[in-house]
């Protein structure tokens, strides 16, 4: 993770006051890149380094008062910006679910045979960086 990144990740966790170590997590599974935007077999594309879906690109557009393709060029092109919406996108499901497992897992899918398996992948993410220890995951 690039230093410009890592300071996205750490102001956009503060900012939305999500676990740091979780957006760690999340983007090391998602892979993502800046500029990049990877097609799904459903017509969406994932955004940048956090895989932002397009699917959100409707709702940012309203909210930042921009055409839906400024939106989309600001989530795929620009580091900050993407990860604070991955930020904003976790505490959103944090919110709504009450729970952090659920939350990182409903970042991926709300459908549980895609989202447990995804949570599963962030938490070992997670592990392997160093950021939990075993009993912090139960």
């Amino acid at each position: 993770m690039s230093k410009l990144l890592a300071a996205c990740l750490m102001l956009a966790a503060q900012t939305y006051s999500v676990p740091p170590a979780v957006l760690v997590g999340i983007y090391q599974v998602e892979g993502g890149a800046v500029g990049q935007a990877v097609p799904n077999s459903n017509g969406t594309h994932d955004l940048g380094p956090m895989q932002i879906n397009t699917v959100w690109i409707p709702d940012l557009a309203e909210r930042w008062g921009v055409s839906e393709s400024t939106a989309k060029s600001w989530v795929r092109d620009d580091p900050c910006t993407n990860m604070g919406v991955a930020a904003w996108i976790l505490k959103s499901h944090m919110d709504e679910t009450g729970s952090l497992p659920k939350a990182i897992a409903h970042y991926h899918s709300r459908t549980p045979t895609h989202g447990k398996p995804y949570k599963g992948k962030v938490i070992a993410a997670m592990r392997a960086k160093g950021l939990i220890k075993d009993d912090q995951t139960r």
